[in-house]
Protein backbone atom coordinates (compact mmCIF):
# COMPACT_ATOMS: atom_id res chain seq x y z
CA UNK A 1 0.00 0.00 0.00
CA UNK A 2 2.80 1.97 0.81
CA UNK A 3 4.92 1.92 -2.08
CA UNK A 4 1.33 2.15 -4.13
CA UNK A 5 2.24 5.65 -3.74
CA UNK A 6 5.58 6.19 -4.25
CA UNK A 7 5.94 9.30 -6.28
CA UNK A 8 4.56 11.13 -3.46
CA UNK A 9 7.88 10.13 -0.68
CA UNK A 10 10.79 8.92 -3.08
CA UNK A 11 12.95 9.44 -0.12
CA UNK A 12 12.26 7.13 2.69
CA UNK A 13 9.51 4.61 3.39
CA UNK A 14 8.67 3.41 6.54
CA UNK A 15 6.11 0.51 7.96
CA UNK A 16 5.27 0.01 11.55
CA UNK A 17 3.40 -3.09 12.43
CA UNK A 18 1.92 -3.61 15.88
CA UNK A 19 -1.00 -5.99 17.39
CA UNK A 20 -3.98 -5.01 15.05
CA UNK A 21 -2.48 -2.12 13.43
CA UNK A 22 0.07 -1.17 10.12
CA UNK A 23 0.82 2.05 9.85
CA UNK A 24 3.34 2.97 6.39
CA UNK A 25 4.90 5.89 5.26
CA UNK A 26 6.19 7.64 2.15
CA UNK A 27 8.34 10.21 2.78
CA UNK A 28 9.29 13.49 0.26
CA UNK A 29 11.26 15.53 3.33
CA UNK A 30 11.42 18.79 3.50
CA UNK A 31 12.17 19.37 7.68
CA UNK A 32 15.01 17.25 9.22
CA UNK A 33 15.87 15.58 5.80
CA UNK A 34 18.42 13.01 7.67
CA UNK A 35 16.11 12.36 10.88
CA UNK A 36 12.52 12.73 10.18
CA UNK A 37 11.64 9.13 9.24
CA UNK A 38 8.26 7.89 9.80
CA UNK A 39 6.67 6.60 11.81
CA UNK A 40 7.21 8.68 14.63
CA UNK A 41 6.20 7.43 18.39
CA UNK A 42 6.64 9.49 21.92
CA UNK A 43 9.45 9.04 24.57
CA UNK A 44 7.28 5.37 25.77
CA UNK A 45 6.02 4.79 22.01
CA UNK A 46 2.76 4.48 23.43
CA UNK A 47 1.77 6.30 20.44
CA UNK A 48 2.68 6.34 16.97
CA UNK A 49 1.90 9.00 14.20
CA UNK A 50 2.47 9.00 9.87
CA UNK A 51 2.00 12.85 8.24
CA UNK A 52 1.98 13.79 4.94
CA UNK A 53 2.31 17.68 4.63
CA UNK A 54 3.72 20.40 7.04
CA UNK A 55 2.98 21.70 10.37
CA UNK A 56 4.22 25.62 10.15
CA UNK A 57 3.69 26.29 13.79
CA UNK A 58 5.67 23.44 15.35
CA UNK A 59 8.46 25.21 16.85
CA UNK A 60 6.24 27.47 18.89
CA UNK A 61 4.24 24.41 19.80
CA UNK A 62 7.80 22.20 20.45
CA UNK A 63 8.89 24.83 22.38
CA UNK A 64 6.02 24.61 24.72
CA UNK A 65 5.96 21.28 24.85
CA UNK A 66 9.62 20.89 26.31
CA UNK A 67 9.03 23.69 29.01
CA UNK A 68 6.15 20.91 30.08
CA UNK A 69 8.94 18.27 30.34
CA UNK A 70 8.41 16.40 26.71
CA UNK A 71 11.70 15.78 25.26
CA UNK A 72 12.33 14.94 21.48
CA UNK A 73 14.42 12.52 19.38
CA UNK A 74 14.46 14.86 16.26
CA UNK A 75 14.03 17.83 14.77
CA UNK A 76 10.98 17.50 12.36
CA UNK A 77 7.42 18.98 12.72
CA UNK A 78 6.01 15.31 12.09
CA UNK A 79 7.18 14.53 16.34
CA UNK A 80 5.48 17.30 17.49
CA UNK A 81 2.12 15.89 16.71
CA UNK A 82 2.40 12.99 19.51
CA UNK A 83 3.78 14.80 22.18
CA UNK A 84 0.96 17.60 21.32
CA UNK A 85 -1.58 14.31 21.83
CA UNK A 86 0.18 13.43 24.95
CA UNK A 87 -0.72 16.84 26.51
CA UNK A 88 -4.20 17.76 25.09
CA UNK A 89 -5.65 14.80 23.57
CA UNK A 90 -7.56 14.88 20.09
CA UNK A 91 -8.36 18.78 20.96
CA UNK A 92 -4.77 19.58 20.07
CA UNK A 93 -5.70 19.18 16.20
CA UNK A 94 -7.34 22.75 17.04
CA UNK A 95 -3.58 24.57 17.37
CA UNK A 96 -2.32 23.17 14.30
CA UNK A 97 -1.36 25.87 11.47
CA UNK A 98 -0.53 23.96 8.51
CA UNK A 99 -1.38 21.80 5.65
CA UNK A 100 -1.50 18.12 7.14
CA UNK A 101 -3.69 14.63 6.75
CA UNK A 102 -1.87 12.44 9.73
CA UNK A 103 -3.15 8.98 11.54
CA UNK A 104 -2.35 8.73 15.09
CA UNK A 105 -2.11 5.53 16.75
CA UNK A 106 -2.84 5.28 20.81
CA UNK A 107 -1.30 1.67 21.70
CA UNK A 108 -3.10 1.96 25.15
CA UNK A 109 -6.51 3.03 24.12
CA UNK A 110 -6.23 0.77 21.22
CA UNK A 111 -7.30 3.92 18.83
CA UNK A 112 -6.80 5.93 15.57
CA UNK A 113 -7.19 9.26 15.02
CA UNK A 114 -7.20 10.81 11.45
CA UNK A 115 -7.16 14.66 11.10
CA UNK A 116 -7.26 16.86 8.00
CA UNK A 117 -6.30 20.50 7.18
CA UNK A 118 -8.64 23.47 7.90
CA UNK A 119 -8.89 23.52 4.07
CA UNK A 120 -8.35 20.24 2.41
CA UNK A 121 -5.07 20.91 0.88
CA UNK A 122 -4.12 17.52 2.05
CA UNK A 123 -6.31 14.24 1.05
CA UNK A 124 -7.15 11.57 3.05
CA UNK A 125 -9.52 8.86 2.02
CA UNK A 126 -10.79 5.74 4.77
CA UNK A 127 -13.01 2.32 3.99
CA UNK A 128 -13.97 -0.09 6.70
CA UNK A 129 -14.25 -3.96 5.31
CA UNK A 130 -15.51 -6.15 8.31
CA UNK A 131 -14.60 -3.73 11.19
CA UNK A 132 -10.99 -3.15 9.85
CA UNK A 133 -10.20 0.60 8.77
CA UNK A 134 -7.88 1.56 6.06
CA UNK A 135 -6.92 4.75 5.16
CA UNK A 136 -4.21 6.68 2.49
CA UNK A 137 -3.53 9.60 0.79
CA UNK A 138 -4.54 8.27 -1.93
CA UNK A 139 -7.33 6.04 -3.82
CA UNK A 140 -4.41 3.89 -5.20
CA UNK A 141 -2.95 2.83 -1.77
CA UNK A 142 -6.86 1.61 -1.06
CA UNK A 143 -7.02 -0.81 -3.90
CA UNK A 144 -3.71 -2.04 -3.19
CA UNK A 145 -5.33 -3.32 0.10
CA UNK A 146 -6.43 -7.20 -0.40
CA UNK A 147 -9.84 -6.68 1.47
CA UNK A 148 -11.44 -4.00 -0.46
CA UNK A 149 -12.89 -5.00 -4.07
CA UNK A 150 -12.97 -1.66 -6.31
CA UNK A 151 -16.05 -0.90 -7.80
CA UNK A 152 -17.59 2.50 -9.14
CA UNK A 153 -19.99 4.63 -6.99
CA UNK A 154 -22.83 5.85 -9.65
CA UNK A 155 -23.59 8.65 -7.28
CA UNK A 156 -19.82 9.77 -7.56
CA UNK A 157 -19.71 9.67 -10.99
CA UNK A 158 -22.84 11.95 -11.38
CA UNK A 159 -21.71 14.53 -9.19
CA UNK A 160 -18.47 14.27 -11.24
CA UNK A 161 -20.56 14.58 -14.46
CA UNK A 162 -22.33 17.73 -12.80
CA UNK A 163 -19.09 19.44 -11.07
CA UNK A 164 -16.17 18.34 -12.86
CA UNK A 165 -15.15 16.70 -9.74
CA UNK A 166 -16.00 14.19 -7.17
CA UNK A 167 -16.85 16.43 -3.88
CA UNK A 168 -16.37 14.70 -0.81
CA UNK A 169 -17.33 12.87 0.99
CA UNK A 170 -17.58 10.65 -1.57
CA UNK A 171 -15.13 9.30 -4.06
CA UNK A 172 -15.04 7.65 -7.02
CA UNK A 173 -15.21 4.33 -5.61
CA UNK A 174 -18.58 2.89 -3.52
CA UNK A 175 -17.51 2.75 0.19
CA UNK A 176 -14.52 5.04 0.04
CA UNK A 177 -14.54 8.56 1.77
CA UNK A 178 -12.94 11.57 1.66
CA UNK A 179 -12.95 12.54 5.18
CA UNK A 180 -13.65 16.35 5.10
CA UNK A 181 -11.49 19.31 5.39
CA UNK A 182 -11.48 20.53 9.89
CA UNK A 183 -12.62 17.12 10.88
CA UNK A 184 -11.09 14.26 12.95
CA UNK A 185 -12.13 10.87 12.55
CA UNK A 186 -11.38 8.39 15.72
CA UNK A 187 -11.74 4.39 15.11
CA UNK A 188 -12.14 2.71 17.70
CA UNK A 189 -13.49 -1.15 19.12
CA UNK A 190 -14.75 -1.20 15.26
CA UNK A 191 -16.87 2.74 15.65
CA UNK A 192 -15.76 5.45 13.71
CA UNK A 193 -16.90 9.00 14.77
CA UNK A 194 -16.15 12.04 12.68
CA UNK A 195 -16.29 15.93 14.12
CA UNK A 196 -15.60 19.26 12.94
CA UNK A 197 -13.14 21.08 14.94
CA UNK A 198 -13.06 24.63 12.96
CA UNK A 199 -15.41 26.60 10.76
CA UNK A 200 -15.27 29.75 8.93
CA UNK A 201 -16.25 32.06 11.73
CA UNK A 202 -17.81 35.37 10.10
CA UNK A 203 -19.03 37.38 12.93
CA UNK A 204 -15.76 39.83 12.86
CA UNK A 205 -16.44 40.80 9.23
CA UNK A 206 -20.52 40.88 9.73
CA UNK A 207 -20.51 42.90 12.64
CA UNK A 208 -19.01 46.62 13.68
CA UNK A 209 -17.64 48.92 11.77
CA UNK A 210 -16.68 47.60 8.19
CA UNK A 211 -12.43 48.56 7.10
CA UNK A 212 -11.67 50.79 4.97
CA UNK A 213 -10.23 49.62 1.41
CA UNK A 214 -7.10 51.34 2.36
CA UNK A 215 -7.37 49.34 5.86
CA UNK A 216 -8.11 45.56 4.21
CA UNK A 217 -5.58 46.00 2.06
CA UNK A 218 -3.09 46.23 4.61
CA UNK A 219 -4.52 43.36 6.88
CA UNK A 220 -4.66 41.34 3.81
CA UNK A 221 -0.96 42.19 3.03
CA UNK A 222 0.06 41.72 6.24
CA UNK A 223 -1.92 37.79 6.39
CA UNK A 224 -0.24 36.81 3.28
CA UNK A 225 2.88 37.45 4.01
CA UNK A 226 3.01 36.25 7.80
CA UNK A 227 1.17 32.89 6.11
CA UNK A 228 4.51 33.24 3.39
CA UNK A 229 6.96 33.25 5.97
CA UNK A 230 5.88 30.53 7.90
CA UNK A 231 5.85 28.44 4.85
CA UNK A 232 8.99 28.98 3.83
CA UNK A 233 10.26 27.15 6.98
CA UNK A 234 12.63 23.82 5.17
CA UNK A 235 15.54 22.62 5.11
CA UNK A 236 15.21 22.34 1.38
CA UNK A 237 15.75 24.85 -1.97
CA UNK A 238 12.27 26.26 -2.07
CA UNK A 239 10.48 27.98 -5.27
CA UNK A 240 7.21 29.67 -6.68
CA UNK A 241 5.19 28.81 -9.47
CA UNK A 242 4.96 32.00 -11.73
CA UNK A 243 2.30 33.29 -14.14
CA UNK A 244 2.36 36.88 -14.24
CA UNK A 245 -0.85 36.73 -12.60
CA UNK A 246 -2.26 38.95 -9.80
CA UNK A 247 -2.06 35.70 -7.37
CA UNK A 248 1.03 34.51 -7.94
CA UNK A 249 2.92 37.61 -8.27
CA UNK A 250 1.98 38.69 -4.80
CA UNK A 251 2.99 35.61 -3.04
CA UNK A 252 6.44 36.16 -5.34
CA UNK A 253 6.15 39.30 -3.73
CA UNK A 254 6.19 38.49 -0.06
CA UNK A 255 8.44 36.25 -1.20
CA UNK A 256 11.14 38.18 -2.60
CA UNK A 257 10.92 40.30 1.13
CA UNK A 258 11.08 37.61 2.93
CA UNK A 259 14.19 36.44 1.39
CA UNK A 260 15.98 39.13 -0.62
CA UNK A 261 17.45 37.61 -3.84
CA UNK A 262 16.86 33.98 -3.13
CA UNK A 263 13.64 33.41 -4.82
CA UNK A 264 13.60 30.90 -7.31
CA UNK A 265 10.40 31.19 -9.58
CA UNK A 266 8.85 28.92 -12.56
CA UNK A 267 6.78 29.68 -15.31
CA UNK A 268 5.92 28.08 -18.72
CA UNK A 269 5.49 28.71 -22.10
CA UNK A 270 3.02 27.45 -24.69
CA UNK A 271 3.41 27.80 -28.82
CA UNK A 272 0.02 29.66 -28.81
CA UNK A 273 -0.04 33.11 -27.84
CA UNK A 274 -3.56 33.36 -26.15
CA UNK A 275 -2.52 30.61 -23.61
CA UNK A 276 1.23 31.86 -22.95
CA UNK A 277 1.38 34.19 -20.13
CA UNK A 278 5.23 33.80 -20.03
CA UNK A 279 5.96 37.62 -21.05
CA UNK A 280 4.01 38.57 -17.62
CA UNK A 281 5.87 36.12 -15.75
CA UNK A 282 8.95 37.83 -16.92
CA UNK A 283 7.90 41.28 -16.19
CA UNK A 284 7.29 40.01 -12.49
CA UNK A 285 10.28 38.34 -12.29
CA UNK A 286 12.64 41.41 -13.65
CA UNK A 287 10.81 43.73 -11.20
CA UNK A 288 11.56 41.34 -8.05
CA UNK A 289 14.60 40.14 -8.91
CA UNK A 290 13.59 36.64 -8.80
CA UNK A 291 16.31 33.89 -9.97
CA UNK A 292 13.77 33.13 -13.11
CA UNK A 293 13.37 29.75 -14.90
CA UNK A 294 11.15 29.11 -17.81
CA UNK A 295 10.81 26.61 -20.47
CA UNK A 296 8.06 26.54 -23.53
CA UNK A 297 5.84 23.72 -24.78
CA UNK A 298 3.92 22.46 -27.36
CA UNK A 299 0.84 21.15 -27.96
CA UNK A 300 2.15 17.60 -28.82
CA UNK A 301 3.38 17.09 -25.37
CA UNK A 302 0.65 18.07 -23.71
CA UNK A 303 -1.38 15.31 -25.41
CA UNK A 304 1.29 12.92 -24.70
CA UNK A 305 0.13 13.05 -21.11
CA UNK A 306 -3.41 12.93 -21.50
CA UNK A 307 -3.11 8.88 -21.63
CA UNK A 308 -1.01 9.18 -18.16
CA UNK A 309 -3.97 10.78 -16.76
CA UNK A 310 -4.92 7.69 -14.68
CA UNK A 311 -1.20 7.34 -13.48
CA UNK A 312 -1.15 11.15 -12.40
CA UNK A 313 -4.63 11.45 -10.18
CA UNK A 314 -6.73 9.12 -8.58
CA UNK A 315 -10.41 10.47 -9.81
CA UNK A 316 -11.79 11.95 -12.98
CA UNK A 317 -11.09 15.49 -12.88
CA UNK A 318 -12.18 17.77 -15.23
CA UNK A 319 -9.87 20.16 -15.22
CA UNK A 320 -7.56 20.63 -18.19
CA UNK A 321 -5.15 23.02 -15.83
CA UNK A 322 -3.73 19.41 -14.38
CA UNK A 323 -1.55 18.91 -17.92
CA UNK A 324 0.41 22.21 -17.48
CA UNK A 325 0.53 22.04 -13.73
CA UNK A 326 2.55 18.61 -13.90
CA UNK A 327 4.37 19.74 -16.88
CA UNK A 328 5.40 23.26 -14.52
CA UNK A 329 6.14 20.93 -11.14
CA UNK A 330 8.16 18.24 -13.55
CA UNK A 331 10.35 21.02 -14.53
CA UNK A 332 10.61 23.09 -10.94
CA UNK A 333 11.90 19.70 -9.73
CA UNK A 334 14.82 19.73 -11.57
CA UNK A 335 16.04 22.62 -9.08
CA UNK A 336 13.47 22.83 -6.08
CA UNK A 337 11.54 20.31 -4.23
CA UNK A 338 9.21 22.67 -2.80
CA UNK A 339 7.11 25.44 -4.36
CA UNK A 340 4.48 27.97 -3.77
CA UNK A 341 1.37 28.39 -5.88
CA UNK A 342 -1.57 30.66 -5.79
CA UNK A 343 -4.59 28.45 -6.04
CA UNK A 344 -7.60 29.76 -5.04
CA UNK A 345 -6.82 33.58 -5.58
CA UNK A 346 -9.74 33.77 -8.64
CA UNK A 347 -11.79 32.20 -6.01
CA UNK A 348 -11.60 33.95 -3.46
CA UNK A 349 -11.13 37.40 -4.86
CA UNK A 350 -13.68 37.14 -7.66
CA UNK A 351 -10.91 37.18 -10.22
CA UNK A 352 -12.70 35.11 -13.67
CA UNK A 353 -14.28 36.74 -16.05
CA UNK A 354 -17.34 34.42 -15.77
CA UNK A 355 -17.66 36.36 -12.21
CA UNK A 356 -17.98 39.95 -13.97
CA UNK A 357 -19.85 38.29 -16.33
CA UNK A 358 -22.81 37.92 -13.51
CA UNK A 359 -22.94 42.02 -13.73
CA UNK A 360 -24.16 42.19 -17.01
CA UNK A 361 -27.05 39.41 -16.74
CA UNK A 362 -29.17 41.54 -15.03
CA UNK A 363 -29.22 44.14 -17.76
CA UNK A 364 -29.25 41.11 -20.90
CA UNK A 365 -32.28 39.56 -18.53
CA UNK A 366 -33.98 42.48 -18.85
CA UNK A 367 -34.36 42.45 -22.62
CA UNK A 368 -37.31 40.93 -24.06
CA UNK A 369 -37.32 36.80 -24.33
CA UNK A 370 -38.43 36.95 -27.96
CA UNK A 371 -36.23 40.02 -28.54
CA UNK A 372 -33.16 37.71 -26.80
CA UNK A 373 -34.31 34.52 -28.96
CA UNK A 374 -34.84 35.90 -32.23
CA UNK A 375 -31.66 37.98 -32.61
CA UNK A 376 -29.19 37.47 -30.05
CA UNK A 377 -29.19 33.89 -29.87
CA UNK A 378 -28.88 33.18 -33.84
CA UNK A 379 -26.26 35.70 -33.89
CA UNK A 380 -24.40 33.98 -31.21
CA UNK A 381 -24.68 30.73 -32.59
CA UNK A 382 -23.43 31.47 -35.89
CA UNK A 383 -19.62 32.80 -34.53
CA UNK A 384 -16.97 31.42 -35.89
CA UNK A 385 -15.30 28.90 -33.38
CA UNK A 386 -12.10 30.15 -31.89
CA UNK A 387 -9.15 27.54 -30.39
CA UNK A 388 -7.44 30.68 -28.86
CA UNK A 389 -8.08 30.78 -24.82
CA UNK A 390 -11.20 32.43 -23.34
CA UNK A 391 -11.92 33.59 -27.27
CA UNK A 392 -14.83 35.93 -27.79
CA UNK A 393 -17.29 33.20 -29.25
CA UNK A 394 -16.41 31.05 -26.46
CA UNK A 395 -17.61 34.30 -23.79
CA UNK A 396 -20.57 34.82 -25.92
CA UNK A 397 -22.15 31.43 -25.59
CA UNK A 398 -21.79 30.91 -22.29
CA UNK A 399 -23.12 34.30 -21.83
CA UNK A 400 -26.14 34.27 -23.95
CA UNK A 401 -26.97 30.46 -24.47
Amino acid sequence: MARAMAHRGPDDEGILTLPGVGLGSRRLSIIDVGGGHQPIANEDESIWVVLNGEIYNFRELRAELESHGHRFRTHTDTEVLVHMYEESGEQFVQRLNGMFAFGLWDTRERKLLLARDRTGIKPLFYTAVNGTLAFGSELRTLIAWPRLAPELDPTALAQYLLFEYVPQPLSILRGVRKLPPASTLTFCAGDICIQPYWEVALEQSEAGKAPTATEAAERLKGALREAVRLELVSDVPLGVFLSGGIDSSALALAMSQEAPGQVESFSIGFENKSFDESGYARLVANHLGTHHHEITFTSGELLELVPRLPDLVDEPLGDSSILPTHLLSRFAREHVKVALGGDGGDELFAGYSTLQAHRLTGYYNMLPPGFRRRLVEPVVRRLPVSMNNLSFDYKAKRFAL
